[in-house]
Parts: structure tokens; sequence; C-alpha cells
């Protein structure tokens, strides 16, 4: 009579665990399939500001991208108008892009969501500046008028691809001393017998024959304290005194005078003294293909004068 007891014991334990673990095993299951109201909360604000980081990001970029180009073409045209400050390519923009990246890895979503969008409220805040800085630049181009047309701002030559100046302005090897000399100005590989076009609106000052070592040139005063020279030329086409416009054809390139190969060395004086023309190749340019040129002058080592 005493078993009946503890059986009845025995059956309410294993009646009790089996309900124990089918509930633990629902618990876990459930779990598994379903979220809870937090974790369902969480999940969501989670996704909401992933959504909005990328909203932001691409918007980061974006203004980025457009501060980065109005900087180049701002830069650009300060520096041939109001002679500020030159361009600077050796940025490190991209290695400020990396570090920026792996210091955002480093931080919380909350921090990287709000560094951010300050970040991107500062690029507007700049870009709202450099809208007005073009405003004050269209009304001082305003205010100088025709007076644009007499800045040399295009390439003497057809040069789409960017491939035809192999020289640039500074200290190169020269072709026939073999010794470095300033070379100054640019030089153009073009076939002898091509179109060369004055750079900007003037009255022709010089057109010098073959007996000098730079042979046939055609100099241009643009006034303004401007003037521009085309040399080692087959023929020019203009004479002493000729107003020409932006765009004319003043001469034929060549290889006259003191030179290795049919070229055109093309030079830009300001106030006399002889600058770099890649600086004012800005209206026929990107900001991109600028770079390019930029790029391109600096890598040759050799002169063809």
């Amino acid at each position: 009579m005493a078993r009946k007891p503890r059986n009845k014991a025995t059956r309410f334990i294993t009646t009790l665990l089996t309900w124990l673990g089918a509930a633990v095993l629902y618990f876990v299951i459930f779990s598994a399939l379903f979220d809870t109201p937090a974790e369902y909360e969480l999940r969501h604000s989670t996704d909401r500001m992933r959504a909005e980081y990328e909203v932001l990001s691409a918007r980061y970029d974006s203004l980025n991208m457009v501060v980065n180009n109005v900087i180049e073409r701002d830069r650009n045209i300060f520096g041939i108008l109001f002679e500020s400050t030159p361009y600077d390519f050796n940025s490190d923009y991209e290695q400020q892009r990396l570090s920026l990246h792996e210091k955002l890895l480093e931080k919380s979503k909350h921090q990287m969501l709000r560094d951010l969008t300050m970040q991107t409220n500062n690029l507007e805040e700049r870009l709202a500046e450099l809208e007005l800085t073009y405003s004050t630049l269209q009304s001082n181009l305003d205010a100088v008028g025709d007076s644009r047309n007499n800045i040399p701002s295009i390439q003497p030559v057809i040069n789409h691809q960017l491939t035809l100046l192999t020289a640039g302005y500074g200290m190169l090897m020269h072709p026939f001393y073999r010794t470095l000399q300033s070379h100054q100005g640019v030089d153009y590989s073009i076939p002898e017998g091509e179109s060369v076009f004055a750079t900007a609106d003037g009255v022709v000052k010089e057109v010098l024959g073959k007996t000098s070592t730079s042979g046939i040139t055609v100099v241009i005063d643009h006034g303004n304290g401007y003037s521009t020279s085309y040399s080692h030329l087959q023929k020019a086409k203009v004479k002493r005194r000729q107003k020409v416009r932006r765009g004319d054809i003043i001469a034929l390139s060549g290889n006259s005078g003191l030179s290795i190969s049919p070229h055109l060395h093309y030079e830009v004086r300001y106030e006399g003294v002889r600058v770099d023309p890649v600086h004012y190749f800005f209206m026929e340019l990107t900001p991109e293909e600028y770079q390019k040129i930029i790029r391109i002058a600096q890598s040759g080592m050799q002169s063809f004068d």
C-alpha cells in the first residue's frame, strides 16, 4: 500500500519534468523563429540607421565631388585672373579618405552616424561659401568685360587627347648641349604644316625669320601685361601690327631654328616674365583634364629646342 503514493509522486515528477522540457523546447524554438518586442525594435532601429547611413554616405560623396570640382575650377580661374595661390596637385586626399574610413570602423554606429552628419553639414556650408565666391568672381569678371578675351586661356594647337604636349616648363635636358637648362615654355610634338592658333585676342608684335635659334616665330601682345610667342614655325600667316582674335590661325607648325624635330614651342609672358603656359589652358579643359596635362608636362625630361 505504501508504493501507490510513491508511484503517484514519480508520475507527477515525470509529468512535471516533461512539461518543463516541452516549455523550454517551445521557448527555444519560438526565440529562434520569432523576435521579442525588444529584439524587433532593435533590429528595425539598426535597419533604419543603416539606411540613413547609406543615404548620408552617398550624399557626402556627392557633395565632396562637387566641392572638389568647384575648388579646382575656382583655383584655376583665380590663379590666372587674380594671381592667387597656384594649384597643389600633391594633396593626400586619398590617404585622408582611407584614414577616415579606418576611423569610422572603430566607432559605434551612433558615433559614425553623428560624425557623418556633421561632416555632410560642413560640406554643405563649404559649398555655400564657394557659390558665394563664384558670385563674387562673376561680378569681377563682368567688371573686367571684354578684356577677358585678352588673357591666354586655350592651347595653341588642337590637342583633344592631351598627348601632344611632350615637354613642360622648368629645368629640362637640352637636346643639343646635353645639359640641364631652363625651358621657359612648353613643346608640342606635331608634324610640320599643322595649324597654330592665337590663344587670346591681341596685336602681332613681331614676326621673326629663320635666322634666330627659335626659327620662325610669331609674338603677340595681348595687352594687360600679357604676351605669347610661337616658335619653330614653318610659315607665319600674320603680319606685324595685325589684329588677331582668340582661335585665329596665325601660323603653320614646322622645324625651323635650333630644333631636334618638328614641334611647336609656346611661351606665355606676364609683365615681361615667362610663366608656365599650362596654367593658361583653363578655358577648354575640365579640372580632370587640367590635372592630367599638368602631370604630362611634369613627366617630360628633355626639351625639343
